[in-house]
Formats: C-alpha cells, sequence, structure tokens
C-alpha cells in the first residue's frame, strides 16, 4: 500500500510545519498528515508482507472492524483534520501512541482492518492531552 509518489521530506520542513502550520502545495493540509500518512503506510505494506509470509495475524482485535472502510490513510487523515482543526502537534503524538501502543502489545500488528480506528483513537487521546486547558 505505499504510496507511489512518497515524498522526501526533511526533518527542517518537518519541524517548520509543526510550528508555522505551513502547508504543502498550496494544499489546505499541514504537511504533518501527508508524513504521518506515508509512515503508516509503509507500516501497513511491511505488516502485509509478514502477514503473507507467516500466514497472517491470527484472531480478531480489539480494534479490528467486519468490513475495511474505502477511504485511504490520506483521506482519512484530512478529513480529520478538516473537521477537527486539531494542530499538526497532535498528529505527531497520535503518532508516538500508535509506536508506543505496538511496543507495548507485540502481537498487535497495524492493519487495513484496524488502522481508522487506531488513528482516530489516538488522534483523539492526543487532542486531549495537547489542546486541552
Amino acid at each position: 500500500m505505499a504510496s507511489s509518489n512518497t515524498l522526501a521530506i526533511s526533518p527542517r520542513k518537518l519541524r517548520s510545519d509543526l510550528y508555522s502550520y505551513s502547508y504543502q502545495d498550496g494544499s489546505s493540509t499541514p504537511l504533518v498528515i501527508s508524513v504521518l500518512s506515508s509512515l503508516i503506510e509503509r507500516t501497513l505494506a511491511r505488516n502485509e508482507r509478514i502477514s503473507r509470509s507467516y500466514g497472517g495475524f491470527g484472531k480478531t482485535r480489539v480494534f479490528d472492524c467486519l468490513e475495511i472502510p474505502d477511504m485511504t490513510i490520506q483521506s482519512y487523515l484530512e478529513r480529520i483534520f478538516r473537521y477537527t482543526k486539531a494542530g499538526p502537534s497532535v498528529y505527531v503524538v497520535a503518532y508516538v501512541y500508535i509506536d508506543r501502543f505496538c511496543q507495548s502489545n507485540q502481537g498487535f500488528r497495524i492493519s487495513l482492518t484496524n488502522v481508522h480506528r487506531l488513528l482516530i483513537t489516538t488522534i483523539m487521546v492526543a487532542s486531549k492531552y495537547v489542546e486541552d486547558m
């Protein structure tokens, strides 16, 4: 599921995006959303290869849904941004939460059946942590 137009983004550009809400190519979406989408898509592709090699992930997990949503990760993140207006730092913290969750639950793998629920949950928790007074 890796994007064919993978972006090469420098840490300086990402840092600039986090602090100044810079936008990519005249878009109204912060660059950090494209970066997060790319990271998640790479993880999905890697996990898909692992799944094919070892015969799947086994039983259904807590975040799994029955049907795979018909929306790309990029579109999903853009939609969340458009309706929540959560700042770019929320998406960085959400990625940290996803990483920590996966590290603390060794049997859990991000897949097409759980990625959307995992994203909305971590973005909501990150938003509460970063933006609530």
